[in-house]
């Protein structure tokens, strides 16, 4: 999977599963803009992968404000001549059970996960489109699928994210502009390990590999839809969950 002669964004990099994307497709050889709302985190990146040789810049911005959205394509352009790739990643959780959730929690976490990946498609589908050549990959999840107890919100947002790629699919496949979403199942990150040890026995019960997967594991499934390899594949969701969700 050469992507040496490609730049990817990736929104939320500046850590977990963001960061572990933006590293491996540096390592395939892709030139990548580290997009995060923490300016020290999204730098930090950066500055690993180019100490390990690879080309990288932090750009600072709030997926949810469509100026920020603007300048982080205007700067992508500037800094590196093209966008072939963009990762929506950026997202955030306020669970709680749907009775108690606020409309606050509801908003923010629809505008996040959901207005982001469609701000950030918008503001780089148009390069895209003239070069006849792009990758739009959403972080969707299995929860938007099944759903989840506490995460309405969460899985509201995460479904209508699987919409919004199989429509992105539909509109721009004409031009060689793919859009596909992986969905991570059970996934050990810092979040996960904060669960109670009875929460993650339950969920190990529902993956017929009976482990977890890693961070990596999402980002090999980037990697691979990202680079030519994936050209005949659009619309599709492509589940890293261990065999959790089978349909």
């Amino acid at each position: 999977m050469n992507l040496s002669t490609r730049v990817a964004i990736v929104t939320g990099s500046g850590q977990g599963i963001g960061r572990e994307i933006a590293l491996a497709l540096a390592e395939h050889g892709a030139s990548v803009v580290i997009s995060d709302i923490n300016a020290t985190s999204a730098s930090t990146v950066a500055a690993e992968i180019v100490a390990n040789n690879g080309k990288s810049i932090a750009v600072t911005a709030n997926v949810t404000a469509q100026e920020e959205v603007a300048r982080l394509a205007e700067q992508t352009i500037s800094a590196f001549g093209q966008i072939d790739i963009l990762v929506n990643n950026a997202g955030i959780t306020r669970d709680t059970l749907l009775m108690r959730m606020s409309g606050a929690d509801w908003d923010q976490v629809l505008t996040t996960n959901l207005k982001g990946a469609f701000l950030c498609t918008q503001a780089v589908v148009r390069h895209m489109i003239k070069q006849r050549w792009g990758r739009i990959i959403n972080i969707a999840s299995v929860v938007g699928l099944i759903g989840n107890a506490g995460q309405a919100n969460y899985a509201a947002a995460k479904a209508g994210l699987i919409g919004l790629t199989k429509t992105t699919a539909r509109e721009f496949a004409a031009r060689e502009v793919t859009a596909n979403a992986v969905a991570p199942g059970f996934i050990d990150t810092e979040m996960t390990r904060k669960l109670s040890d009875n929460a993650k026995q339950e969920f190990l019960r529902q993956i017929p590999l009976g482990y977890p997967g890693t961070s990596r594991d999402v980002a090999n499934a980037v990697c691979f839809l990202a680079s030519e390899e994936a050209r005949y594949i659009t619309g599709h969701v492509l589940n890293v969950d261990g065999g959790m969700v089978m349909s």
